[in-house]
C-alpha cells in the first residue's frame, strides 16, 4: 500500500496549507479518504480525480469534505459519478454531495478494488468514523477526528500504518474536546502495536516540536504529517 498526506491541517488551512486530505493506494486500487480545503488541487497535481475507485469522508465537517464541492464540476466534465461513502448527517451537508455523487452509507463500507474496508464509531461532535482497510498482509488504519475511544485500540490493533488525529498539545486537551493530543494518539499505537504512526490534523500556529516531542514520549518513531509526505507500506 502506499499513501500520500495531500493535506493535514484543521479547522482550517495554514498559508500554503490543506486540510485533511489522503490518497491510499493498493495494487490499482486508489481510494481518496477525506477531501477537505485545499486538497483537490495537490490530488490533481497528482492524478486525475475521475480515476479514483471511491472516495471515503469519515465525517462531514467542512475541513474534511469542503473539496468535495468543487470536484463535482471536474467530474462532470469527465462523465463520472464517483461512489462516497459516508455518515448519515450532518444532513444538510450530506445533501450537498447528494447531487454529484453516488452516496452510501458509510457503515456499509465492504470492499473497494483491492482493499478490505471496516469502520468503527469514534467520539466527535458529529457522526465520524475510524477507517481499517487491508490488502493481502497490509493495513492501514485512519482513526478520523476522535477524543479517547474505548474501541479504538483493539480496532487499529496492529495495523503497518496508523495516521492518527493527534492536534492537540497535553496542555490544551480536556476530556470534552473533540481531538486526542499527539500523546494520546502515540498512547494508542504503542497499546495498539502498531509497526508505524503518523500523526495528524494540526491547527495553524501550533507549535509541531511540541506535539513531536509529546508524541516521542509514547512512542519514539511517532512522525508528524506534512503535505507530500508518503509512506509506502
Amino acid at each position: 500500500m502506499k499513501l500520500t498526506v495531500l493535506g493535514c491541517n484543521g479547522p482550517y488551512p495554514e498559508p500554503g496549507g490543506a486540510c485533511s486530505g489522503y490518497l491510499l493506494e493498493s495494487g490499482e486500487t486508489r481510494v481518496l479518504i477525506d477531501c477537505g480545503t485545499g486538497t483537490l488541487a495537490r490530488l490533481t497535481a497528482i492524478m486525475p480525480p475521475e480515476k479514483l475507485d471511491a472516495v471515503i469522508l469519515s465525517h462531514l465537517h467542512y475541513d474534511h469534505m469542503s473539496d468535495m464541492l468543487p470536484l463535482i464540476y471536474k467530474l462532470q466534465g469527465a462523465g463520472k459519478k464517483l461512489p462516497v461513502y459516508a455518515p448519515e448527517g450532518p444532513q444538510p451537508v450530506r445533501a450537498l454531495l447528494e447531487s454529484g455523487y453516488d452516496v452510501r452509507d458509510i457503515d456499509e463500507l465492504d470492499t473497494i478494488g483491492d482493499l478490505r474496508l471496516t469502520v468503527l464509531p469514534v467520539r466527535h461532535p458529529v457522526p465520524c468514523r475510524a477507517v481499517r482497510a487491508e490488502s493481502g498482509d497490509c493495513v492501514f488504519c485512519y482513526t478520523g477526528d476522535t477524543n479517547t475511544c474505548d474501541m479504538l485500540a483493539d480496532f487499529v490493533s496492529g495495523c503497518d500504518l496508523l495516521l492518527a488525529d493527534g492536534c492537540f498539545p497535553v496542555s490544551l486537551w480536556a476530556e470534552n474536546k473533540p481531538h486526542l493530543s499527539a500523546y494520546l494518539a502515540s498512547e494508542v499505537a504503542a497499546k495498539a502495536g502498531v509497526k508505524r504512526l503518523v500523526i495528524t490534523h494540526f491547527t495553524p500556529g501550533t507549535d509541531r516540536e511540541v506535539l513531536f516531542a509529546e508524541a516521542r514520549k509514547c512512542y519514539p518513531e511517532a512522525q508528524l504529517a506534512y503535505s507530500g509526505l508518503t509512506v509506502e507500506f
